[in-house]
């Protein structure tokens, strides 16, 4: 997988700052000339603590304000690190190469191993592929899950294809309620369990192997492709409408588009609703208004935090 010479921090990827910082890195270009990213890991003794969206807000707050930025382009608050204060960059096409040539170190490892080959064997190529989370800075516990990269939307959707014939085939398994409900609870979502249970089983994004939880994420490499657009927030809102274009559901951020007068796109900037529904179905949204400051376009915005509290993707069944 070839990196933009000028600008090669990928969503995804992680970097690491002199103040014991990970950043996962979530832009595909630069913002005000530093990479957009959030806070998802601290150095605590010997190792990496995860944190959480809130409190990596208040540590940045309280102890360092410089990594807190206001985006003009999207009106948003996030994270952003200047190049020159990364330390390392943790790159998950690299780290996957190095996982998959040593002698296996645990369990979680020794279970993404023997993923890789039942991938492999129907087709999908190594060079699309990374690893990120917590294997990607060597962080994993037993109950760790193996967060999978796919670089490209067609090579991640033959990983989505392979997923779902592995599961007829009996070589991966589906999560068990158990599973799905620690990603219930992970994700704090606006959905009730049996509809959040049902989206999420026909993504085919997420499965099991040896009694570990994987999922497959997007980086879709089309790096000359930027909104150039500037957005103000304009409230929030609900609506129904149909979905008339779903191509880039599974991209980061995800986008659907709608047949409705007044706001025709939803982009969703959290993993909870990327995937949630396809062309052709009716769906009820709730997230919040953007404008178009040049021409007043709207959109709506599901995931302005990474729990998207109150903003949701639900598909409306016939039978609704």
């Amino acid at each position: 997988m070839n990196r933009p010479d000028d600008f090669p921090y990928l969503p995804k990827d992680f970097i690491e700052t002199a103040e014991g910082l990970i950043f996962a890195v979530v832009s595909y270009g630069p913002q005000a000339g530093k990479v957009g990213c959030f806070l998802r890991y601290v150095k605590s003794g010997s190792g990496w603590q995860k944190i959480a969206t809130e409190a990596a807000n208040r540590l940045l707050a309280k102890q360092y304000p410089h990594y807190l930025y206001h985006s003009e382009r999207y009106d948003a608050e996030f994270h952003a690190v200047n190049v020159v204060d990364i330390i390392e960059h943790h790159q998950p096409e690299q780290r996957l190469a190095t996982l998959l040539q040593a002698e296996a170190c645990d369990e979680i490892v020794q279970r993404l191993q023997r993923l890789l080959p039942i991938l492999v064997q129907y087709g999908v190529d190594y060079d699309t592929l990374g690893i990120t989370g917590s294997l990607l800075i060597g962080c994993q516990k037993s109950t760790s899950d193996i967060d999978l990269v796919v670089y490209g939307r067609e090579a991640f959707h033959q990983v989505r294809s392979t997923v779902q014939l592995a599961l007829d085939r009996g070589e991966l398994s589906v999560l068990d309620e158990a599973l799905m409900r620690d990603n219930f609870q992970r994700r704090l979502g606006e959905l009730p369990y049996d509809k959040f249970a049902w989206h999420e089983s026909r993504k085919f994004n997420k499965a099991v192997i040896d009694g570990t939880k994987f999922d497959i994420g997007m980086v879709h490499c089309q790096f000359a492709i930027q909104d150039e657009k500037q957005y103000q927030k304009q409230g929030t809102a609900k609506l129904v409408a149909q979905v008339i274009d779903d191509q880039f559901s599974f991209d980061f951020p995800a986008r659907y588009t709608l047949d409705d007068e007044v706001i025709s796109e939803v982009m969703v900037m959290t993993q909870t609703y990327v995937g949630q529904a396809k062309t052709g179905e009716k769906i009820e949204v709730s997230g919040a208004v953007e404008s178009d400051t040049a021409t007043g376009e709207r959109r709506l915005i599901v995931g302005s935090s990474r729990e998207a509290m109150g903003e949701y993707i639900k598909v409306i069944k016939k039978n609704e």
